[in-house]
């Protein structure tokens, strides 16, 4: 581990002399380090450009692995001493707005058996929420899917119907039992779209195509706090999956769920297969999974 600390750091300051510096150590130790890790591993890492080192193509690859050694040695640190000392430390949570309830109802249960572990919670779509995990800047993420699932681990939350939102003046122009697709045909559509790659929009819009109907997209926005902002200024009407609603109180906006039972809306709660998930992370997806 302390060869792989010295190689890292010269990857990552180009030079002998800053790396040197960097670690508190003198040049002599830290080159003789590199010149062992090379002969054990029988390969060049660096290539000397006067005083610059300049990766090889073996040592981008041992710089990248090594890395993940790192952030796996971290978690193994911190899985041990939580078990030492009982689950504490802080949990780092992704979720999109619109499934945000199922994280507020899990963390007020959760607190009750963990009062030590606090809360870092940050928001996004679901491709955003993705690239936090692959980053670690997150442990788990709460999305809308699909999405590429290829890097996770996955937990199935319960499928839920979509629900049409519009302002009260719409009243009169939409049935207010149950709604079809043909019904919305010359309505304002605001619709939520990821900022990158395929999800919900997707999903309404195939809908819509299935029941050979043309909708009128006015505004797409990957907020749905934005968009139910508009609905209730009557710019249009939404169609949300009916927990987006929860907590949010509009007196001007009503509901109508959608008579499609193709069209529902599917989430999850992922993390990344390469990681040990810290103690605490690990103990709120069960709670996803009772």
């Amino acid at each position: 581990m302390r060869q792989l600390k010295y190689f890292n750091t010269i990857a990552e300051e180009g030079q002998i002399t800053r790396a040197a510096k960097k670690l508190h150590i003198a040049q002599p130790p830290l080159s003789q380090s590199l010149k062992g890790l090379e002969a054990e591993l029988g390969v060049k890492l660096f290539e000397r450009n006067g005083r610059q080192m300049e990766l090889t193509q073996a040592g981008h690859v041992l710089h990248e692995k090594a890395a993940l050694l790192f952030d796996m040695f971290d978690d193994v640190m911190n899985e041990v001493s939580a078990t030492a000392s009982g689950v504490s430390g802080q949990l780092a949570i992704g979720s999109v707005k619109s499934s945000f309830k199922h994280v507020a109802d899990k963390i007020a249960h959760f607190q009750e058996y963990f009062p030590r572990v606090t809360f870092d919670i940050r928001d996004g779509d679901s491709y955003r929420l993705s690239e936090l995990l692959k980053s670690r800047e997150i442990d788990i993420a709460i999305v809308r899917l699909p999405i590429q699932l290829d890097d996770f681990d996955i937990v199935h939350l319960p499928d839920e119907r979509y629900v049409v939102v519009a302002h009260e003046s719409y009243k009169d122009l939409l049935p207010q039992n149950q709604v079809t697709p043909q019904d919305l045909e010359s309505l304002p559509l605001l619709l939520l779209k990821r900022v990158s790659g395929s999800g919900q929009y997707e999903t309404i819009i195939e809908g819509f195509k299935r029941a050979k109907v043309e909708p009128d997209v006015r505004v797409v926005c990957p907020d749905v706090e934005m968009l139910l902002t508009l609905v209730a200024k009557g710019v249009g009407i939404s169609i949300v999956p009916e927990t987006a609603l929860a907590s949010r109180t509009y007196n001007n906006i009503f509901t109508v769920p959608i008579d499609d039972t193709a069209l529902v809306s599917k989430s999850a709660i992922i993390w990344l297969k390469s990681r040990t998930l810290p103690q605490s992370a690990a103990h709120f997806v069960t709670l996803f999974q009772k």
